[in-house]
């Protein structure tokens, strides 16, 4: 495989965090992308969330989420408003909202010539006013980028009259609670009790479950028959779920984008901000060892997405760019990435560098790599021929992840996009440019899929902040949707969710009418960038749990029935580790620690969160967390142990309650360590 040009990447490699999300039109270049978020924030002058403006950002930061309708059904008077207890900002933040009182028919404005000033109209400002008012009810309510262009004069023709612009009205009726799905889910307790997601004892009911120590003397006393037996062996691997204190804090310089371990447990990847990945040896869960390090060398904003190949000898690793890079995992090829340009001559006119791409993963037979990517399409790449044999444009907006369906085929395929949907893709035949069918049940765009590798459970995180369970065999037909304009409720939205920035309250929640779906989950928080979900491995947990990252800092295990069980405090173990002398109570920003990505051992109770921290969250960790009946700890070394990322403790660096560090009288030797 040979290197593909590609144009260098902007002076400094860094720029803000608000350009880090790489999904939503963030490379630049990109003419279909939405306007600059230049009116918000002055050049190079950070906001009060810490976010600075950079000029190449103002695609990145045009809005991509998008609210679901809510009604505003009070109707007192403007004067109220202050003394309201009930009243809500729905907006998160400042908003501005302009009232426009609508004159009745035949009333005149004592001050003004109304037939010369309105009728006569000739500049698009006095005209739009005209179109707020003739709207009728009495009031409009402008959006902020409406407002910001009358206050300044500005020509309107450049604000989309679109619904999807207009913001909400700010006020919800008191009393107010979401139709949230049933928690325990119905549905997920025949998931439970089916044998599908690990074992099940309908003998055993949750207040008389045995615990972990009684199944282990039951195991050493041969109690049982055979069935009773595997069945207990199956639920003590159930029970080991990892515990928030961790066996390892591993500190970068900038955030982590995503890290999982092979599928064998043996290699574990994290993929880094500064586009460089880094491999540990993992053969040994509890004694990791640092042995390569390789670099995305042309890369745009950060690394986007990472996957081993089958026989786990090559790492293919993706930015913001059409160029896929590959590095070998083996410790002593020290040769520079391959790279492969998956637009193949494909670019589509407008684009600068060609797409970016979101996302990336290889075929079960390692022929076959597939690719969601900011240019709203699927790309299938034949890695031995070097080109690309479909670029099907299958959605309306960025397709932010893909999978397969069966790990052992290469022809069923999922996407996921910020058009709300899921879409099934059978590689026979994307000739036709048509899926083979269709999920439909969020309400916000989607930052990940996962599949179950069985060739029939999928599931998804949204930013309506919901994850999903689904099932091959519900799938819509290309025909059913038409037939119910499925994607309605999403397609005509009054107005847009910035999940970058804003806050997601619960009332702005509400359910698809053809959601077809299995199983909702939610608690977690999925904000500011694309987080990840994914199901246990059969291995270590018998497939019984479902989890994702959270931008509270948590990591979230659920039940099969949608309820909680287990939540790993990630943000509580590296708060001020990187700082000396950090306090929450003497430092002016508060501490932020958000889980992008969990990769789960297949084989050990463990689990790595890869996460952002700081303050601004410009730093990361890979939280290694194991099962851990008590925190009292007599191991060498002990639980906690703090190390850069090259698995080197360096006590003038990693300062903490608790967290041990140590030095080796062997410098070069990182095998020492432990």
């Amino acid at each position: 495989m040979s290197s593909s040009p590609i144009t260098q990447p902007p002076e400094g490699g860094n720029v803000s965090d608000a350009a880090f999300e790489s999904s939503h039109r963030s490379v630049p270049g990109n003419v279909e992308s939405g306007e600059s978020n230049a009116e918000h924030h002055e050049h190079g002058e950070p906001d009060d969330a810490g976010y600075m403006y950079h000029p190449a950002q103002e695609h990145a930061d045009s809005a991509e989420g998008e609210h679901d309708d809510y009604d505003d059904e009070d109707e007192h008077d403007d004067e109220d408003d202050e003394d309201d207890e009930d009243y809500f900002d729905g907006s998160g933040g400042l908003e501005f909202e302009l009232v426009i009182d609508e004159l009745a028919p035949g009333a005149h404005d004592d001050g003004e010539d109304d037939d010369d000033d309105l009728n006569g109209a000739g500049n698009a400002l006095e005209r739009r006013i005209l179109q707020i008012i003739r709207g009728g009810g009495g009031r409009a309510h402008l959006g902020s980028q409406q407002l910001l262009a009358l206050i300044q004069g500005h020509h309107m023709g450049d604000i989309d009259d679109d619904d999807s612009y207009w913001e909400p009205p700010r006020r919800m009726r008191p009393g107010y609670v979401p139709a949230f799905p049933k928690v325990p889910s119905e549905q997920g307790q025949k998931l439970m009790e089916s044998g599908v997601f690990g074992a099940f004892d309908l003998r055993e009911p949750d207040s008389k479950k045995k615990r972990l120590t009684r199944r282990l003397l039951d195991r050493e006393l041969g109690l049982g028959d055979r069935t009773e037996q595997k069945t207990n062996l199956a639920l003590m691997a159930q029970q080991m779920i990892p515990s928030s204190k961790p066996e390892m804090v591993i500190h970068y310089d900038d955030p982590v984008c995503c890290g999982q371990f092979s599928d064998d447990g043996n290699f574990f990847y994290a993929c880094v901000k500064d586009f460089k990945v880094r491999m540990y040896d993992t053969s040994n869960p509890y004694n990791w060892k640092h042995y390569k390090t390789v670099r995305y060398p042309f890369g745009q904003w950060t690394l986007t997405d990472a996957d081993l190949s089958p026989d786990n000898k090559w790492l293919a690793y993706t930015s913001l760019t059409s160029q896929v890079c590959f590095a070998p995992t083996d410790p002593n090829d020290s040769g520079d990435p391959y790279t492969l340009d998956l637009a193949g001559g494909m670019v589509r006119q407008g684009w600068r560098d060609a797409f970016p791409i979101f996302s990336i993963r290889f075929s079960g037979d390692g022929r076959t790599l597939v690719a969601g990517t900011g240019a709203d399409s699927i790309v299938v790449y034949d890695i031995e021929r070097r080109e690309p044999l479909y670029n099907v444009e299958g959605h309306d907006n960025d397709v932010n992840a893909v999978c397969f369906a069966d790990k052992q085929s290469p022809h069923i395929l999922y996407s996921g996009s910020d058009d709300c949907t899921i879409k099934v893709w059978d590689t026979r035949s994307m000739s036709s440019r048509r899926e083979a069918g269709a999920f439909v049940g969020h309400m916000e765009g989607l930052t990940y899929i996962d599949s179950k590798g069985d060739g029939r459970y999928i599931l998804s995180n949204g930013k309506d902040q919901s994850m999903k369970l689904w099932d091959l065999r519900m799938a819509m037909s290309t025909a059913r949707v038409e037939e119910l304009d499925a994607t309605r409720p999403t397609a005509r939205r009054r107005y847009q969710f910035d999940y970058r920035f804003a806050e997601y309250h619960d009332y702005m929640w509400q359910p698809h009418p053809h959601d077809n779906s299995l199983v909702t989950f939610r608690g977690h928080k999925v904000q500011r960038t694309l987080i990840r979900c994914h199901f246990s491995p059969p291995g270590s947990t018998n497939s019984r749990y479902v989890y994702s990252g959270s931008y509270d800092g948590f990591v979230y295990v659920w039940n099969l029935d949608a309820t909680i069980a287990a939540k790993i405090d990630v943000k509580s173990v590296t708060e001020g580790l990187r700082i000396p002398g950090y306090s929450p109570a003497t430092t002016r920003r508060e501490w932020m620690t958000l889980v992008r990505d969990v990769g789960w051992h297949p084989n050990a109770p463990l689990l790595v969160a890869s996460s952002w921290n700081g303050p601004t969250m410009n730093a990361g960790t890979a939280t290694l967390h194991s099962y851990n009946e008590n925190d009292s700890d007599e191991a060498e070394p002990g639980m906690g142990l703090s190390v850069n990322e090259k698995i080197q403790p360096d006590e003038g660096l990693f300062n903490w309650r608790g967290l041990r560090g140590f030095v080796d009288d062997d410098d070069d030797d990182d095998d020492d360590f432990f």
